[in-house]
């Protein structure tokens, strides 16, 4: 009789446990770029021309970078922010010491952890979103988001050098597609190495609709160093081979992609 009175109770608190294990998680809101992203700028130490680097530059039209080297911390830090934080439009601003402290909580969690549920996330009271804090606080930001220096050290840069097939290629855009279909956003590292023409890091965050006249599959991005509007890198089946949107920093076309973040080490 003892035993089997306690055998319900058991049961119960076995699939108590395995519902709480198996519950789904808290899920992120759309991502839109004028909400979603910083509102100021990477830039690159070199100033380039047609996608090559000079020191050659107009100092009246063309100033010294100041902000260099975040573009893997600021990719990375959007993703971290869409995940783990949440505004507060009606609350009262955090003093800049505060601010600070809420900033650093929210990127030195690990990006590739699931989103918080909204009573759990890091709050910013007094600003509608990510877009109009970084305006107002572009300093604060800037000294509390990470070193870009670290990022040169990252394990899986090492891929670069070794990762060049067209298989890995397609994997990496069948993973792309498979973290956009369930909702995530997908850290990118672009490299054309041996060739030095583009070293940089985005965020993809959604897919275009259908395919272009030439069956290219387009993808909305987040580049750190366009905080003005979203970029487009592009998939092509035929080649099994990305694409970049060019600028005055990347001569445009082929880059290979490296997913980041998206679990340890990588």
């Amino acid at each position: 009789m003892i035993h089997g009175s306690r055998r319900p109770w058991a049961q119960l608190f076995f699939i108590a446990l395995f519902l709480a294990l198996t519950r789904p998680g808290a899920s992120c809101a759309p991502f839109i770029f004028q909400r979603d992203t910083f509102a100021f700028k990477n830039a690159t130490v070199l100033k380039y021309k047609n996608g090559l680097p000079t020191l050659q530059r107009q100092l009246a039209a063309d100033p010294t970078n100041q902000y260099t080297r975040r573009c893997f911390v600021m990719s990375r830090a959007a993703l971290q922010f869409q995940k783990f934080a949440r505004f507060d439009p009606h609350g009262a601003p955090p003093e800049d010491r505060e601010l600070a402290v809420r900033i650093r909580a929210v990127v030195h969690r690990a990006p590739w952890s699931s989103p918080l549920p909204e009573d759990r996330r890091v709050v910013f009271s007094g600003y509608a979103n990510l877009r109009q804090l970084s305006k107002a606080k572009t300093d604060v930001f800037e000294r509390n988001l990470g070193s870009g220096f670290l990022t040169y050290f990252r394990p899986a840069n090492a891929r670069m050098f070794f990762v060049h097939s067209r298989e890995y290629q397609e994997k990496t855009h069948a993973n792309l597609d498979a973290a956009l279909a369930r909702g995530d956003l997908f850290v990118a590292y672009l490299s054309t190495f041996p060739k030095l023409e583009i070293n940089h890091a985005i965020l993809i965050y959604g897919r275009k609709p259908g395919r272009s006249k030439d069956g290219l599959t387009g993808y909305f991005v987040y580049d750190p160093n366009h905080p003005e509007a979203p970029r487009e890198l592009t998939w092509s089946p035929g080649e099994r081979a990305f694409a970049y949107q060019k600028d005055i920093d990347f001569v445009g076309g082929f880059v290979r992609v490296y997913q980041c973040y998206g679990k340890p080490l990588q």
